[in-house]
């Protein structure tokens, strides 16, 4: 999951499958959120200490640039719920936030907390369907994805709602 967390451009739900098929729904779900509070604690002080150059030798300029100059970094009270929703979210890239977040003016402790524990939707669907593939329980891994995708979804309509009365 480390190595996962340090190359953004290696999918992470293999990974978090494979746990949860060597480990269980469980043990995956620790493993994977060991894995990613270290990589988040690494990578978010390495790019504190070196700055932009450090993180521009794993993510382009242009993708950094963009980033950090859209419209969702640019209120900092809205930072922190901004990425606690994109880790939350299966499917996005959470990876660059990652690398990003050194660059944002954030507290470290936050930062961490919603980078480990907002995956958890993500994690736990995943290592459960991990858990499952290995005894073809097919139902359960189609219900434990439709039920992850459909509280995103819920999460994403809410969020939306709230963006266009802020």
């Amino acid at each position: 999951m480390v190595v996962q967390i340090f190359l953004p451009i290696l999918p992470g739900e293999p990974v978090e499958v494979l746990a949860g098929m060597s480990y269980g729904p469980i043990g995956g779900l620790f493993v994977i959120f060991l894995g990613a509070f270290l990589s988040s604690l690494i990578i978010f002080f390495t790019v504190r200490k070196f700055g932009r150059g450090f993180l521009y030798s794993f993510v382009s300029k242009e993708k950094i640039e963009k980033m950090e100059n859209s419209k969702m970094f640019s209120d900092p009270k809205k930072v922190y719920t901004i990425l606690f929703i994109l880790f939350f979210i299966p499917g996005t890239p959470k990876d660059l936030f990652v690398y990003l977040a050194g660059l944002l003016p954030i507290k470290p402790t936050k930062f961490l907390l919603i980078s480990t524990f907002a995956r958890f939707p993500s994690i736990i669907s995943s290592t459960i369907a991990g858990s499952n593939l290995v005894d073809g329980n097919w139902v359960v891994i189609g219900v434990t994805y439709g039920v992850t995708f459909a509280l995103a979804g819920v999460i994403i309509y809410f969020f939306n709602r709230k963006e266009k009365y802020i």
